[in-house]
């Protein structure tokens, strides 16, 4: 007969990916993807999952896997509205004693200001991505030789496809206005 843990026992790694319904191998990956993913380790390297760490985690699981972000939108996401955004979409509620120390919480969410054309179009990256689409092409185009002619092929895209390449369309502004900055101060 086995004791069932309590909700505040550390939970090692198998423990704690058979909670998360995520195998062991992708919280070691988060680990190194996300710098607030810090759990506690013991000799061997052994990982000890504290309830806090078991919620953050559950967050992250849900915007990835339930909400469509990626991995840069979750980062962004905790850079901007912190630890407290990633436990609050995993439907934990947080009361007023698990403060900022419990979880190493950021000050409440507060809607940026507006942004302009380009940071609007950067910022759709934080945005959940739609689930990519595995339907076959309607028609096959010809490659288009002018911005003029793709504008004409515009309505033949489907929506998800336009919301696409606008993300891509937006990411090349960035990496343009990166390129024209490092030119100038060479």
């Amino acid at each position: 007969m086995t004791v069932a843990k309590g909700p505040d026992a550390f939970r090692t790694i198998s423990e704690a990916a058979t909670e998360l319904g995520v195998p062991q191998h992708v919280l070691r990956f988060w680990e190194s993807k996300f710098s607030f993913i810090r759990p506690m380790k013991r000799a061997g390297g052994r990982r000890f999952y504290r309830r806090q760490d078991i919620d953050i985690l559950r967050g992250v699981r849900a915007l990835l896997h339930d909400e469509g972000y990626t991995i840069k939108g979750v980062q962004r996401l905790h850079r901007e509205q912190g630890v407290r955004r990633l436990i609050l979409a995993a439907g934990v509620e947080l009361d007023a004693s698990e403060g900022d120390a419990a979880h190493e919480v950021a000050a409440p969410f507060q809607a940026p200001p507006p942004a302009t054309t380009s940071e609007a179009a950067h910022s759709a990256a934080l945005q959940p991505q739609p689930a990519p689409l595995h339907e076959p092409p309607v028609f096959q185009a010809p490659e288009p030789a002018s911005i003029g002619e793709l504008r004409q092929m515009a309505p033949l895209l489907s929506q998800a496809a336009r919301a696409r390449l606008t993300h891509v369309l937006g990411d090349l502004d960035a990496v343009r206005l990166r390129i024209d900055r490092l030119l100038t101060t060479q």
